[in-house]
Order: structure tokens, then C-alpha cells, then sequence
């Protein structure tokens, strides 16, 4: 039986990455199609979507966790909290301007998000997790605008 991790890479894909994006970048321009490495490129161009959708989640996340920060902890409300907030907003404003598709997902991923912000929320500020609602204050309208900071 041969040891994988000692056989070398058979395709420039697994042998240069950087090198095989460009390599299939110019098949494509120069329309060698029957040279592309389909399979990787089917792979990739998938990876690419799920990690829009990651990224997406992630933020909506941080987000909420810090709009529950900001809500249930007054007396801690800090420029941070505040700036993280904007930041988020303006990332997932971005990511949608660049991916209108993905919003959808957003109403998809919402409760999901809101539950994982929750549990983040109580480790990070120590509060019982009991004590953030079990459903989210904020409606995604809500949640995405910056309006919803007035003290």
C-alpha cells in the first residue's frame, strides 16, 4: 500500500494552486475549453459559494451578538460596540450589493444566526444564557439598519 502523504501530486491543481487558477483563467480566455480541468474547476466554483454564504453568517452573527450586547448591557455600550456594529452592517450591505442572490438567505439563516449570537452573547458577556430571549428582539429589518442603535 502506498503512503499518500509521500506520493507526489499528480495535477498541476494539487501541485500549484496559484499556477492552475491562472493556467485555467487563460483557457478560458484563449476558449481551450476542452483543456480545463473541469472537475477542480466545478469544486472551486462551488467553494466559492459556500464560503459567500459562510462569510454572510458569520457576520450576521457577530452582528446580533453585539446588538444584544448593546441592548442588554447599557452601562457597557462602548465606541467598540458601536463601530463593530457599523462594520457588520456595511460588510453584509456589501456582500449582498456584490451577491443579491444571497438575500434570501438571510431571512433562511436569520433564527439559526440569532441562536448562535445568543450563546456567544452570554460567554462573551458572562450574562445567563436564559436572560437573551429565546427569539430575537430584532427583526432582520431591524437587525440590517442603522437606526436601531438610538439609545
Amino acid at each position: 500500500m502506498i503512503n499518500s502523504s509521500t506520493t507526489k501530486p499528480n495535477t498541476l491543481y494539487e501541485q500549484d494552486f496559484y499556477l492552475w487558477i491562472q493556467t485555467t483563467v487563460q483557457q478560458l480566455k484563449e476558449n481551450k475549453l476542452n483543456e480545463i480541468d473541469i472537475p477542480n474547476l466545478i469544486e472551486e466554483i462551488e467553494s466559492m459559494g459556500r464560503s459567500e454564504k459562510r462569510e454572510l453568517k458569520s457576520r450576521l452573527i457577530v452582528l446580533l451578538m453585539h446588538l444584544l450586547k448593546w441592548h442588554y448591557q447599557p452601562e457597557k455600550r462602548s465606541e467598540s460596540w458601536r463601530s463593530t456594529i457599523t462594520e457588520q452592517r456595511i460588510c453584509i450591505e456589501g456582500l449582498l450589493e456584490d451577491s443579491p442572490s444571497l438575500k434570501p438567505l438571510l431571512s433562511e439563516v436569520f433564527e439559526g444566526c440569532y441562536q448562535k449570537a445568543r450563546l456567544k452573547a452570554s460567554d462573551k458577556t458572562g450574562i445567563k444564557l436564559n436572560f437573551f430571549p429565546k427569539e430575537s428582539p430584532f427583526s432582520l429589518k431591524e437587525t440590517l439598519e442603522s437606526s436601531s442603535l438610538n439609545e
